[in-house]
């Protein structure tokens, strides 16, 4: 039996004595887009981000980082009432707009000379706001009126969260990673209002990222 398992733990993870050596950087990003529709398209979520990250080995497959970057998430709801006489089609819209700053550290377990399995322990930090738009379009006959109130109110959110990921190493100077699932804490806090703690726990493919990295290969 202790055979069996030695076996197969030769073959998951290999016997590769490749490293990546202390005092290489490396350049990456990623860019994510996302849309949820639902009720025949009078709900609608998008959400884009762009994150730019540079990272350094400070030790054998040890490496600390920074990113930054943007993300914005819009929400857009319309309903539609009709009253005796007159109809009234609502649209209410959320935009979140963000800076973000995620320092991070990050460990490599070798899989094979070209294939790495990491963790990644991140503190994503967001800077941003929330804007929202409420419009009111009243129909009476041939009669049209149309109201409409927006407010913003700015806010932070600082989290902890590990990452699993994978990174497999197209030659010595380009890899392609990718993280899957979110475990993680964070704290949201609008100015002039109450702080809300949010807890995510998940490995599921709708959390699947995918970055390019550039290596400074020694």
């Amino acid at each position: 039996m202790k055979k069996l398992l030695l076996t197969g733990a030769v073959a998951l993870f290999g016997l590769s004595n490749a490293q990546i050596a202390k005092g290489t950087a490396y350049l990456s990003g990623s860019v994510g887009y996302s849309q949820v529709e639902s009720d025949n398209g009078n709900y609608k979520k998008e959400n884009f981000n762009v994150l730019p990250t540079v990272g350094y080995f400070v030790g054998t497959n040890l490496a600390v980082g920074v990113g930054v970057g943007y993300q914005t998430e819009k929400t857009t709801e319309t309903t539609t009432t009709t009253l005796p006489g007159a109809t009234v089609v609502s649209e209410d819209i959320t935009k979140k707009p963000a800076f973000v700053v995620a320092p991070f550290v990050r460990k490599y377990w070798t899989l094979s000379d070209k294939l790495y399995i990491f963790g990644q322990l991140a503190v994503p930090m967001q800077f941003g706001k929330t804007e929202t738009e409420s419009n009111s379009v009243v129909t009476t006959g041939s009669t049209t009126s149309t109201t409409s109130v927006s407010t913003e109110a700015k806010y932070t959110q600082v989290g902890v969260t590990v990452k699993p990921g994978l990174d497999y190493f197209l030659n010595k100077n380009w890899s392609i990673e990718a993280t899957i699932g979110e475990f993680g804490y964070s704290n949201y806090k609008p100015k002039d209002g109450d702080a809300t703690n949010n807890y995510n726990f998940g490995l599921n493919l709708s959390s699947v990222t995918f970055g390019v990295k550039y290596v400074f290969a020694k």
